[in-house]
């Protein structure tokens, strides 16, 4: 009989982007997390962060657009490339494609985070504005195709984009080969359905959840309904995780989150921040709201959760405004 898994991303895939992009991203840390005392939701289990935060660009996107832009031939990369981005994605492709030396315009909402904006327009790229929908950057892509002939880098839904962020499980499992449990935080499904393929592969047994705003609940609507859903982005663009604003999980993303995935979590804003301050508070690392959610879920959703003794939550990315952060850290809690 015919594995329904071997049309997915292979472990050899993730290998291979591994060994491709070990020279543009780095391979973070776990760092081990003492949460009692810290938020008065401590768990005597034991949970460790992946710091994705430390990647060079502070967020795991550039794990999956390296993967993509160093497979490039020659004449792409004279063609240049483009994506759609609200930020991070943006960073990850305007540094690989300074790696190869092409010309990276980033299709960018309006409401984009500006410190996002600023280090995406510092690393060289072009960035073009539109409206606040996901639909808007991705019709203003397409125009800009049509009329340039760049190369597109796609934010999630892509195989070599998925392996890039897969590579991100691959080092979980390495460094903690007995994992159980690893919560992602989950928006278009790129870091998601990567690291649930490497871990899954890995290591069947572990269990893989993923965790977004509930403010921006799509991909958990997804999954619950089995077909992919699409939000507006007047309802997913009031969350403050911005990472996590897009409308609809990518079909290649949810194939792999259907096959290797085992729930989906939301959670409030107010454990978004929450969460925010523990990470500070017990791993010293800076999350954006976005970067945030899966140790939420851990915090606050325990009775969603499996039975596990040690997790992993990945800490997806870390570009916060300094005034965001500074009000989030001086609030009372609730």
């Amino acid at each position: 009989m015919t594995d329904p898994t071997d049309s997915l991303v292979s472990l050899e895939a993730i290998r291979a982007a591994a060994a491709r992009i070990a020279n543009v991203a780095v391979k973070t840390p776990l760092v081990r997390a003492d949460f009692a005392g810290v938020s008065g939701r401590g768990t005597p289990h034991q949970i460790w962060l992946k710091a994705e935060s430390l990647q060079p660009i502070g967020s795991f996107k550039l794990r999956g657009a390296a993967n993509k832009v160093l497979q490039l031939t020659p004449e792409q990369i004279a063609r240049g490339v483009i994506t759609y981005s609200s930020g991070n994605h943006a960073q990850g492709v305007a540094y690989a494609a300074r790696e190869v030396g092409a010309k990276a315009v980033i299709v960018m909402p309006a409401n984009a985070p500006a410190i996002k904006r600023a280090a995406t327009l510092a690393l060289g790229a072009e960035v073009v504005d539109v409206g606040n929908a996901s639909s808007e950057r991705l019709a203003k892509a397409d125009e800009l195709v049509a009329k340039h002939g760049y190369i597109v880098v796609p934010p999630y839904d892509d195989e070599q984009i998925i392996a890039g962020q897969a590579t991100c499980g691959l080092e979980i499992i390495e460094a903690l080969p007995d994992v159980d449990l690893v919560l992602v935080p989950v928006s278009g499904g790129g870091l998601l359905s990567g690291v649930a393929t490497a871990v899954k592969r890995l290591r069947p047994q572990a269990k893989v959840f993923g965790v977004e705003p509930e403010l921006a609940g799509d991909t958990a609507e997804s999954f619950r309904t089995g077909k992919i859903v699409t939000w507006g982005a007047e309802l997913t663009s009031r969350t403050i995780a911005d990472g996590l604003r897009t409308q609809s999980v990518g079909t290649h993303n949810f194939a792999h989150i259907q096959a290797f995935v085992d729930g989906i979590i939301t959670v409030t804003e107010a454990e978004i921040r929450a969460a925010m301050r523990a990470i500070v508070a017990a791993a010293r690392l800076i999350p954006e709201p976005s970067g945030a959610v899966a140790t939420a879920a851990l915090l606050f959703h325990s009775a969603e959760l499996p039975p596990y003794r040690k997790a992993v939550a990945v800490v997806s990315g870390g570009n916060v405004a300094p005034a965001m952060l500074a009000e989030v850290l001086t609030e009372a809690s609730s």
